[in-house]
């Protein structure tokens, strides 16, 4: 059974986990010798969802660029050190998929993490083959908030915007899949009903098992 133009696209950290209290501890660890201390409202703020090299640019630009890139795979390391088996999916995550699966909907993860961060995350959860692609913003000419990692998931899916749903934790992720036509869920792993709906979700839930998320996915997929 063909999905037929429909899609699910899924952010990684903080919509399909919530990891961002590692990040933050490992934003932290790695940050902290060159003067910069976050705390969660900062993080949220300025780091959640901007990719590496934007975050490595704003914060470390006395820094060439060799060294501003290993800086931030030090603070990467730390982070899949911290997070090795302490990843859990959002509480309703694998029913979705699974009733995905059984409708032939296609599944993508977008997300402006390094991809050893998101093989890592897909894999710790075990959903990795689940996922028609995973799309890397650094890995593009643009990560978000730019709508480009959306428009090659939906791409890689087949996928009609119009069609499709998408699930995102952050600003500039929000920013990104509405940017890119596509109907957005904000997930509040980190950030609030109001600033999710400020970037442009159309709804917003704590977990996959809100009720009106629920109903939301079935009405799109017409399953």
């Amino acid at each position: 059974m063909s999905g037929s133009g429909r899609a699910l696209l899924f952010d990684i950290d903080g919509t399909l986990a919530d990891t961002d209290a590692l990040h933050l501890e490992a934003f932290n660890q790695v940050f902290a010798p060159h003067g910069h201390v976050f705390d969660r409202a900062r993080a949220s703020k300025e780091l959640m969802g901007f990719s590496n090299i934007s975050i490595s640019e704003r914060f470390l630009p006395g820094h060439p660029p060799e060294r501003q890139a290993a800086i931030m795979a030090e603070k990467e390391e730390a982070f899949r050190t911290l997070a090795s088996g302490q990843i859990k999916p959002l509480a309703g995550l694998m029913r979705l998929l699974d009733r995905a699966d059984r409708a032939g909907v296609p599944m993508v993860a977008v997300t402006n993490a390094p991809r050893l961060n998101a093989e890592m995350m897909l894999s710790g959860l075990g959903i990795m083959q689940r996922f028609k692609a995973v799309i890397i913003g650094d890995e593009l000419a643009h990560g978000k908030p730019h709508p480009l990692p959306y428009l090659e998931g939906l791409r890689a899916a087949s996928a009609a915007p119009g069609r499709s749903l998408a699930f995102e934790d952050s600003r500039s992720g929000v920013q990104a899949a509405s940017a890119a036509g596509i109907a957005t869920i904000g997930m509040r792993t980190s950030l609030g009903h109001d600033d999710l709906v400020a970037a442009g979700a159309i709804s917003t839930a704590e977990s996959f098992d809100d009720p009106e998320l629920v109903r939301r996915v079935a009405r799109t997929m017409d399953w």
